[in-house]
């Protein structure tokens, strides 16, 4: 064995004599944050549905309802019973005022739950034959689409909808019944 040669670490020995013990092995750091306190963290979710209201509705048959009060008052039923859903709509009314798209559930005997969001419709006099529409428009130029088939022409409606976006936008309108179509724009 060498002249300066220690049998034990320094800091070993001078932890021994001074009466302190040493762990063998150091405990692993755990990577992971720490458990974080209960409540709201992060980016929540958007928001699906603008209003939840519950109804009293006896004489409504089936169990699930999906419809859509157009800006008059009219309802169109798109899933559910044939018969009148008007408690349901009156329900929804007290929050939230025509157009809106509603889903209604069953929850006991006469108890519906109906969950509503604000639409916005437009009516396009002398429309597409398709179902859907898109309109976007870039720098590149505007592009248009009925049925996912790209095509020629234009809907000024849709495109001043579209500007109110911003330069760059999207248009998708939906075709709900005759020449009123639900529309929704965004900017790109």
């Amino acid at each position: 064995m060498g002249l300066f040669r220690r049998r034990e670490p320094l800091h070993e020995r001078m932890a021994r004599e001074a009466g302190l013990q040493l762990d063998p092995q150091p405990e692993p750091v755990d990577p992971r944050p720490p458990t974080l306190e209960t409540g709201i963290h992060g980016l929540h979710r958007p928001r699906a549905w603008d209003a939840t209201v519950t109804a009293d509705a006896a004489d409504i048959d089936g169990d699930e309802a999906t419809f859509v009060a157009l800006p008059d008052g009219t309802l169109l039923v798109e899933q559910g019973p044939d018969g009148s859903l008007e408690p349901l709509a009156a329900a929804v009314e007290q929050e939230l005022t025509p157009p809106y798209r509603a889903r209604a559930i069953r929850r006991g005997e006469t108890l519906w739950a109906i969950q509503a969001r604000r639409i916005e419709v437009v009516e396009l006099r002398d429309g597409p034959g398709g179902d859907t529409v898109e309109v976007t428009h870039t720098v590149d130029g505007t592009t248009l689409s009925i049925d996912d088939s790209r095509t020629f022409g234009s809907f000024p409606a849709l495109e001043e909808r579209g500007a109110r976006e911003g330069a760059e936008y999207t248009v998708r309108a939906d075709r709900l019944d005759g020449d009123l179509w639900e529309v929704r724009a965004s900017a790109l």
